[in-house]
């Protein structure tokens, strides 16, 4: 006896929502979606709005943008189906995702959190994901049934968004800062140096090197905020705004205020 296929919707063919709907119809799902910039890949059936994307979808995938989110399951409300998985894939914060599921619970459907946790090219639908919330293992029977992993995050809608989000805090903000200080180095003609430099830095973080970061920050704030002070004016000296470097010497400050407000409640 042949398994029915899974219907599939894919809301945006960007990046991330054109890799999952190539990789869905190979993985043998009933694949449709709809772009209004994109063209449907290949294998996947072209529909004329969202709402006509998901009309009889099992499982929807909102690949859009955060900024669209909520306009692009607004549109789709009208053909969504009680009893739909609504997988919400895009980055936006827990309270956001909370609130999106509120519009599809009133259709009775179920949003489940799902938190892209690597980037997509070259992984496709095989890359790591989060799911949160009650639908969450229904999303990973649905995923498990085309061969796709998901990692299930105990707790509410939101609680798979808020690691991937804090993840972002650090994998972002380090992105930010190695682009300031690249820039930086090339004006000061040491390009060449400082990015052999981080490549031998960076393969030494361990878990130690983690509790150091954190421990060492609390303890030497004062000292290391003056030296982002100087960063800073570096930077400003050879024409790169600093950004990153007057934040993090900003935060630093901060850390350095809150450590004394603590030894002065001993």
């Amino acid at each position: 006896m042949n398994t029915p296929q899974l219907r599939v919707a894919v809301l945006g063919f960007g990046e991330a929502g054109g890799a999952f709907a190539r990789d869905l119809v190979v993985a043998g799902a009933d694949v449709r979606g709809f772009d209004p910039k994109v063209v449907a890949p290949e294998g996947v059936t072209q529909c004329s709005d969202d709402a006509d994307a998901v009309r009889d979808a099992e499982l929807v995938f909102n690949l859009t943008t955060g900024d669209e989110a909520e306009s692009a399951l607004r549109a789709a409300l009208p053909g969504l189906r009680p009893g739909t998985v609504w997988a919400e894939a895009n980055t936006v914060s827990p309270a956001s995702k909370v609130q999106l599921a509120e519009l599809v619970e009133d259709i009775g459907g179920d949003l489940v959190d799902v938190a892209i946790m690597a980037p997509v090219p070259g992984r496709g639908l095989h890359t790591p994901m989060a799911a949160s919330g009650p639908a969450a293992p229904l999303f990973a029977t649905m995923m498990s049934s085309l061969a796709v992993t998901i990692e299930k995050v105990d707790g509410p809608i939101g609680a798979a968004s808020s690691r991937k989000l804090l993840r972002s805090v650090v994998y972002k903000g380090l992105a930010a800062a190695v682009v300031e200080a690249m820039a930086g180095a090339e004006a000061a003609g040491c390009a060449e140096w400082f990015h052999e430099h981080l490549t031998t830095e960076f393969v030494k973080f361990d878990a130690n090197m983690i509790d150091r970061l954190i421990s060492g920050s609390r303890t030497h704030a004062n000292r290391r905020a003056e030296e982002m002070a100087a960063a800073a004016q570096q930077l400003t000296d050879l024409g790169i705004t600093p950004h990153i470097a007057s934040a993090t010497r900003d935060a630093l400050r901060a850390i350095a205020a809150s450590h004394r407000q603590g030894e002065e409640g001993l």
